[in-house]
């Protein structure tokens, strides 16, 4: 892509109502700009990123043996009536009335949809275990919407929703959530804890939530010192096999808010437990048969007829682009990991107009291909560096009249700061696409 005709609306001063350094850093870099409180569009900057992290979340949820689907964001009253949970929600929920006067709200979730949706169609346990998912916009109507997508009024979530004949498999498909989660993360370049947590509104008595890292965190926890550095992305995981040892392994060494860290002084884990702060990017629950009794999604079972057991699974996918943020960047601007960033490498001409340089450029522009974002404007140096900055590609490339009559390319690595030099044939070879 070519910087002078992409639409990329740069801010040179942070807008005032940016309070958190991924707000500020996402209307800077042209990322989103606000419709409304709590409410964003998302430009081609910020969009590249959001779908790149859709994706690697798609692909770990393919390999749990998740299905994808796509349920609407405008839900009838009458399921939620159904669970109990429309009087229930809250002022949060967004309730709305069609040209027929029916009742309808905007989903700011899909339990009661998806037990609807299963209820209708699976009608025997040999159709089990199902996992469904979707990635799907949401609406919370918050009070004080605020810290830009961190905390917005629409959002995008992936959530998935489990389907099993007893609660020993019930707690397989959440063990395989939990593991395809840890998986996620690590591919984002996030350092991700689980911690235990409370079920709230969704309900049941099994849940954890999982935090990422951050000096920025919006919340104090505790960290067993054996998470720190541990890596999820190349580990090889057999879904099949039986995964509670190493769920089990990871949630003895547990994470922990300031309220739950004096039992976990007294269970033995004070020497161990180290202060940071985090960012809650994902939840997941396992609640039975809250939904299922309720709705009556009923399979034939071995023994007669019963109500499935179920589970949902939520990641923050808009959130996550927030949470990145706060956890990679520096005074300048973002530092994105290369499987999410919107360009691999930003390409720089320092001399617009002079032909070896534009000759030298157009070459490596085009081996780039759609992970290149080549700086072509006609505008200063400071300006063109101070951009590649502030939007935080992992490579930067510098083409000047000095360097292509010595025919070298300067590199800079945006997460370590380092420079190098490598002649144009070398560059070509490390960077094409």
């Amino acid at each position: 892509m070519r910087l002078s005709t992409y639409f990329l609306p740069t801010l040179k001063e942070t807008p005032a109502e940016a309070q958190i350094v991924s707000h500020r850093l996402m209307l800077r870099a042209g990322m989103v700009r606000q419709a409304a409180a709590g409410i964003y569009s998302w430009l081609p900057l910020g969009l590249r990123v959001l779908n790149k992290v859709a994706n690697i979340v798609r692909d770990e949820q393919s390999k749990a043996g998740a299905q994808e689907i796509l349920m609407p964001t405008i839900q009838p009253a009458e399921l939620w009536r159904e669970s109990g949970r429309y009087d229930d929600y809250g002022k949060e929920m967004l309730r709305i009335k069609d040209r027929h006067e029916r009742d309808m709200l905007y989903g700011p979730t899909n339990e009661e949809l998806i037990t609807d949706l299963f209820r209708g169609t699976v009608k025997s346990y040999k159709a089990l275990p199902k996992i469904l998912y979707h990635i799907q916009w949401k609406f919370r109507d918050e009070v004080r919407p605020r810290f830009g997508v961190m905390r917005g009024r629409e959002f995008l979530m992936k959530d998935g929703y489990s389907f099993d004949i007893d609660p020993a498999a019930a707690r397989r498909s959440y063990n395989r959530m939990f593991i395809s989660y840890m998986r996620t993360y690590a591919r984002l370049g996030l350092q991700a804890i689980p911690m235990k947590a409370d079920t709230g509104p969704i309900g049941g008595d099994l849940s954890h939530e999982f935090h990422i890292l951050a000096d920025t965190g919006e919340s104090e926890v505790f960290v067993h010192k054996d998470f720190i550095g541990m890596d999820w992305s190349e580990r090889q995981i057999d879904y099949d096999s039986d995964l509670q040892p190493l769920v089990d392994g990871l949630t003895t060494k547990y994470a922990v808010t300031d309220e739950q860290r004096d039992p976990a002084i007294e269970a033995g884990l004070g020497d161990n437990l180290i202060r940071a702060r985090g960012i809650e990017v994902g939840h997941i629950f396992y609640f039975g048969t809250k939904y299922s009794a309720a709705m009556n999604a009923i399979v034939a079972g071995p023994n007669g007829d019963v109500p499935v057991e179920m589970g949902s699974y939520g990641i923050g996918v808009s959130r996550l682009v927030g949470a990145l943020i706060e956890a990679n960047h520096d005074e300048a601007g973002i530092k994105w990991p290369e499987s999410v960033a919107p360009f691999k490498v930003g390409l720089i001409n320092l001399k617009k107009g002079d032909s070896a340089c534009d000759d030298a450029c157009e070459k490596l522009y085009r081996a780039l291909g759609t992970e290149g974002l080549y700086d072509d404007r006609d505008e200063r140096a400071g300006v063109k560096f101070a951009d590649m900055e502030l939007i935080g590609l992992p490579w930067t490339l510098v083409i000047g009249p000095k360097g292509v009559s010595a025919g070298t390319v300067e590199v800079k690595h945006r997460a370590t700061g380092e420079k190098s030099e490598m002649t144009l044939d070398a560059a070509l070879v490390k960077f094409a696409q």
